[in-house]
């Protein structure tokens, strides 16, 4: 089974869970920039493992597919149509053979998922299906999606709603999106960075208290923060030191950047925060000027939050599971 690229959206790529255990190489994670909503995505359709999806920023890709599939869309809220037929987010989907999905623009939030039974198939780079389009590793030479392109789908299993659905058929349930998706710009949890206390007095107080804007030039290496101009009390010298998707860096022209998830494995510039884990998928969810604001938080807190989440999501994923097996 195969899904034909006829538009490839912006910014489409295969992700996973991404490409961990390399950083000694110089090899950075890449992988999916909303874990959850990656993760609820393929529970929807059956997929049980680290399969990978489609991720796409703004605006969704049309696929045709060869044969029958089970789909699921999850993240921003983006216009879905398979041929005549409007297609919610946040459930399953079957589509006959032939289907032409399209993906089109998004109403909130900025970047959307796109499973499918069986997972999209390609032949793993150190152990990820994963597109690192900054340092172009991955499936397709590690490039986004392109027109023509054809994508090779995994064995599925027979399902009756596959063999008989001449049109597209929706789940009679699905899920609320809002614990997972935020569309409220609430503050992000950001600690401290080891270079914090270089900061002035006047930046330090803006960094918690001002908000920013998520620039145009961000991308899934870096979220570039437009607004307030942060200084140094000094200009320091810095040899290169470890960063990790959510670290703050302060470059030159006093914009923070906060990297996110093709963040590379070090970095030069002042590390003046780090995002906390738990709210690295709502930074990624802000669209090019949403505001942005931070609250300072604790380590502990940050651990505690993140904790707390991966339980709710477990439970989830094993009630999905739960609910397909019954249907």
């Amino acid at each position: 089974m195969t899904a034909t690229v006829l538009k490839p959206g912006l910014l489409t790529s295969l992700q996973d869970g991404g490409r961990r255990g390399y950083a000694a190489l110089g090899v950075g994670r890449a992988g999916v920039m909303d874990g959850p909503a990656w993760r609820l995505a393929n529970a929807l359709v059956g997929n049980v493992g680290d399969e990978a999806v489609l991720e796409f920023t703004l605006t969704g890709p049309t696929l045709r597919f060869s044969q029958p599939a089970v789909i699921a869309l999850t993240g921003a809220h983006v216009d879905a149509r398979a041929d005549a037929h409007a297609l919610p987010g946040w459930t399953r989907c079957v589509l006959p053979a032939g289907s032409v999905l399209q993906l089109g623009g998004m109403r909130r939030g900025c970047r959307g998922y796109l499973a499918v039974h069986g997972g999209f198939s390609a032949s793993a780079v150190l152990g990820s299906r994963s597109t690192d389009m900054h340092a172009r590793i991955g499936p397709l030479d590690g490039r986004m999606l392109r027109t023509g392109d054809v994508l090779a789908i995994g064995e599925q299993k027979a399902r009756a709603s596959q063999r008989t659905t001449h049109t597209p058929h929706v789940l009679s349930w699905g899920l609320d999106p809002r614990p997972w998706f935020d569309d409220v710009a609430s503050p992000l949890a950001l600690l401290r960075g080891h270079h914090y206390a270089q900061l002035d007095e006047a930046s330090q107080r803006v960094l918690f208290d001002a908000s920013f804007a998520v620039s145009k030039d961000s991308n899934r290496t870096a979220s570039r923060l437009d607004g307030h101009r942060l200084s140094l009390r000094q200009p320091v010298e810095l040899i290169s030191e470890a960063t990790l998707p959510g670290t703050m860096q302060l470059p030159p022209s006093g914009q923070p950047i906060v990297l996110q998830a093709e963040a590379p494995v070090t970095g030069g510039y002042p590390r003046i925060g780090q995002l906390a884990a738990v709210d690295l998928p709502r930074l990624a969810q802000r669209r090019p000027g949403d505001a942005v604001c931070f609250r300072e938080t604790t380590l502990d807190e940050s651990l505690q939050r993140l904790a707390r989440r991966q339980e709710r999501l477990q439970r989830l994923l094993y009630r999905i599971e739960e609910r397909l097996e019954s249907a």
